[in-house]
């Protein structure tokens, strides 16, 4: 009886996502060293920063519950900073920014959607692709140069604070709690999860397989849209290369949380602790000196660590 109540206590233990075991050392770590960092203020500065990739794996989980990925978010991020930034739309509306953004997002994803679950094609290569020539065309308008400073209505945003939390943390949380109510108590989002279990025999039960999949991917690239306006505004200037290394974060935090292709065990609040880890990593490092060398070794080590995870995970499923 014990025996059988250790092993069915190891099962669950190992079903929790590596995300919230990460953070709670990171935390512990804090709490030790420099117990005055666990602050409101200074940890509300750092989860800001991250609160791009924040959104950009809510849009990634999404496509990976259906058994797709999505790589293109680098792109639709820099595209729509180099449209903000680069004055082609002289006295403009915040609205005007916002629905061309969206509506760039929104198409950008259809696309993705309708070559993958239409035409069969490659998640990887259709977005990675699709982003490649989206930073190639800004490479090409811009010439290389960084194109200048956004409107100072974004920068304004990013900074606003409610009872002084940061406004975008609150947006990020948020989102994700819609994210999970629309996965959760929606016909949408038991499509999600019968296609993800078994493409085949939810096709058979009725359930529309390449509209869901079109529609996860529409739904990431809107997302992608509203990252890239969070983006713009926490670095308050046009650049040719933001936001290029967030599509594999996301993907590290994803599955970090718990969603591996297919399958998400981890839900949506997994993920949105894997990237909390990226901040308390940031929180550390910083407070110990280490500079941004360091900070890119310690990324690519949680990639790392959520690439093995993922062959764990998926080992386990085959057995």
């Amino acid at each position: 009886m014990s025996a059988f109540l250790n092993s069915s206590l190891t099962q669950r233990i190992s079903k929790i996502p590596p995300s919230y075991y990460l953070c709670a050392i990171l935390l512990l770590i804090l709490w030790i060293a420099r117990p005055q960092m666990l602050n409101v203020n200074v940890l509300g500065v750092f989860i800001r920063q991250v609160v791009p990739l924040g959104l950009l794996v809510l849009g990634q989980l999404l496509v990976m519950r259906v058994k797709s990925i999505d790589l293109s978010g680098g792109g639709v991020i820099l595209l729509i900073n180099y449209g903000i930034s680069s004055g082609m739309f002289p006295n403009t509306s915040l609205g005007f920014y916002v629905v061309a953004a969206l509506a760039t997002g929104l198409l950008i994803g259809l696309f993705n959607g309708y070559m993958i679950a239409k035409r069969r094609a490659s998640a990887v290569i259709v977005t990675l692709a699709l982003s490649i020539v989206l930073i190639g065309f800004v490479q090409y308008l811009s010439s290389g140069k960084p194109p200048g400073d956004v409107p100072p209505i974004f920068t304004d945003l990013f900074n606003t604070r409610f009872v002084g939390v940061p406004s975008p943390v609150i947006f990020w949380v948020a989102m994700t709690a819609l994210m999970s109510a629309f996965l959760g108590y929606t016909v949408f989002g038991k499509f999600v999860t019968s296609v993800g279990e078994n493409m085949r025999a939810a096709h058979f039960s009725g359930v529309p397989v390449e509209r869901t999949v079109i529609l996860a991917h529409t739904i990431a690239g809107l997302i992608a849209a509203i990252a890239a306006l969070v983006q713009t505004g926490s670095i308050a200037v046009g650049s040719v290369r933001v936001g290029l290394d967030l599509p594999i974060l996301s993907v590290a935090a994803t599955i970090l949380g718990g969603v591996v292709f297919g399958r998400g065990e981890g839900g949506v609040w997994g993920p949105f602790f894997g990237v909390l880890c990226f901040a308390f990593l940031f929180v550390v490092m910083t407070m110990f000196g280490i500079g941004e060398p360091g900070k890119l070794v310690a990324q690519g080590l949680i990639i790392l660590l959520a690439a093995i995870f993922y062959g764990l995970r998926s080992s386990d499923t085959q057995s």
